[in-house]
């Protein structure tokens, strides 16, 4: 099954992002095979799927992070197969990947102020919106990033990437290795940022509840293709959770 969605008439919101039937490769390893994806403003699309299947190199592809082989990937229209990271950053997209990567010498406000180089002199501050959503970061600013547990720096690399004003915000894995109580502020917040209307969020995840909680619809990776697409509400737990234990 190569599109991530049965049918074009499931779709009920406005397509930002299109990947039109994209291989990815490794070498001579095939790690993507005709995968399509839609990302709509306003909905969480969660990707599921076991380690090594694909997921984060379809999110790589689509920040710029790996070139695809074939295929395309359109953004409001706009072909991007061949921009480079930055490109794609400064016109509103944005990726946190697994494993956070915030610069762990750079103090709390010096991380956040990384995310200004994707944006034009006039919006380089940091929203008050930022603090809203995650209160823990007002109060530890001169703190060194890397002083940060895991959860604070989960939060912490979300926020740098809202920093951009993005459009579409793309998740690897957020709740890998943090602790239940952060799980559940991280989902308050992409559950409030879709429902703003003005943002699509694409979402990699293998901790089933949080996807099943999250998700507008969903799709199911192995072997670099997808295998199960549809809405959350006929997600049938049992086929799914097959595709995600080992």
């Amino acid at each position: 099954m190569g599109d991530l969605y049965v049918s074009e008439s499931l779709f009920l919101g406005i397509a930002m992002l299109q990947v039109e039937n994209i291989d990815l490769f490794y070498g001579a390893s095939q790690a993507l095979k005709a995968v399509s994806a839609r990302a709509e403003t306003g909905k969480v699309m969660c990707v599921l799927g076991r380690n090594g299947v694909g997921k984060t190199s379809l999110l790589k592809a689509i920040a710029g992070h790996q070139p695809i082989r074939a295929g395309r990937i359109l953004w409001e229209d706009e072909d991007i197969s061949a921009f480079a990271p930055y490109d794609r950053a400064g016109r509103g997209i944005a990726y946190v990947p697994q494993g956070r990567e915030i610069f762990p010498l750079l103090s709390v406000l010096e991380n956040l102020e990384t995310g200004y180089a994707a944006l034009p002199r006039s919006l380089r501050h940091v929203q008050d919106e930022i603090f809203e959503l995650f209160p823990v970061l007002k109060e530890m600013l001169a703190r060194r990033g890397g002083d940060l547990s895991g959860g604070q720096q989960q939060q912490l690399a979300i926020a740098r990437a809202l920093v951009t004003r993005p459009r579409l915000l793309i998740l690897d894995e957020p709740t890998e290795g943090i602790q239940p109580s952060i799980i559940k502020d991280i989902e308050r917040v992409i559950r409030l940022l879709a429902d703003r209307g003005d943002m699509a969020i694409l979402l990699v995840e293998q901790y089933f509840e949080f996807a099943r909680d999250l998700a507008d619809r969903y799709a199911v990776m192995d072997r670099g293709e997808v295998v199960m697409a549809g809405a959350a509400a006929e997600m049938v737990e049992g086929d799914v959770r097959r595709y995600l234990t080992v």
